[in-house]
């Protein structure tokens, strides 16, 4: 399996099908076919389920673009590692609220005090948001939840958070969305991954979500919940540090919920040196990754 074949893969899958990856990599059609199938030979798997003129990747294939992800963000590093130059300057970080309070704190510490001369500026908001403001160049880089799929952006895939869904400590188990009592969600404004998510949830048993109240904070979403308000679907890592962790109760999600994926995006077209300085700080967890309800669909 070689590199350049995982890049053809990858091409392959962000531009949509053969035709326009051949465009992409400046190759003829014919030449792109036959690196895809020496990739299935090699690894003895079918990567795209082919239906007529359609791509569908396949279990296998949607597994090895993780992998893939990895294997040249890692090759990328390994390149930049050999050179002398040294990461400085401002570096804009955009980062979802939950990220910011519970998984940035160390990297961002060992950051400073691996490159003295990097200064960080960090903005939170919504996945969608912070995803825009990247593709805008107001962001460098961006912590975001959920897949993407953009031919602009390089994805470095991080950690995968546990989500729960939160209530008052009296309401009774929730094992499905009709168990809801009171069916408000709490949550982020329109653009956050888990605000969708939760949507998501209650429209697959078709359950009508009765109102949306929108909040500005973590420790308001709890607070709304620990008094009875609605439901919330967060992240378990950020109920960590709650004091009030007691007026609440945690409900489990199925393996389609449970699990999002974050990743670090950023534009292809920019230097990547300050951004990996960071990116090689963050650990990579994708423990139970393939049952993250992320699909690909190419044409």
């Amino acid at each position: 399996m070689e590199l350049s074949d995982l890049r053809v893969f990858r091409t392959v899958v962000e531009a949509g099908g053969i035709t326009r990856a051949a465009e992409r990599l400046h190759r003829v059609q014919s030449n792109v076919t036959t690196r895809i199938k020496k990739l299935e030979d090699d690894l003895g798997v079918e990567l795209f389920a082919r239906e007529g003129k359609r791509l569908h990747l396949t279990s296998a294939g949607t597994l090895l673009l993780t992998y893939a992800e990895q294997m040249l963000v890692l090759a990328e590093r390994a390149r930049e590692a050999v050179t002398e130059e040294t990461p400085r300057g401002l570096l804009r970080l955009g980062a979802m609220e939950s990220t910011a309070a519970v998984r940035l704190p160390r990297p961002l510490t060992a950051l400073h005090r691996l490159y003295p001369e990097i200064n960080v500026e960090l903005r939170t908001g919504a996945s969608r948001q912070l995803t825009q403001q990247v593709l805008a160049g107001e962001l460098d880089a961006a912590l975001i939840a959920g897949f993407v799929n953009d031919p602009r952006l390089e994805v470095l895939p991080t950690f995968a958070e546990e989500l729960v869904v939160v209530a008052n400590a009296t309401h009774g188990r929730i094992a499905q969305p009709s168990d809801v009592k009171n069916r408000a969600i709490l949550a982020f404004r329109a653009g956050c991954h888990y605000r969708q998510r939760l949507e998501d949830w209650f429209a697959k048993d078709g359950v009508p979500v009765e109102r949306i109240v929108e909040v500005a904070s973590y420790h308001a979403i709890l607070g709304c919940a620990a008094a009875g308000m609605g439901v919330a679907m967060v992240p378990r890592s950020v109920l960590d540090g709650y004091a009030e962790r007691a007026q609440l109760s945690l409900h489990d999600l199925d393996d389609t919920f449970r699990l999002a994926r974050t990743s670090m995006i950023w534009r292809k077209d920019v230097s990547r040196v300050k951004i990996m300085a960071l990116g090689n700080l963050l650990t990579p967890d994708f423990a139970g990754t393939e049952n993250v309800a992320e699909k690909h669909h190419v044409a």
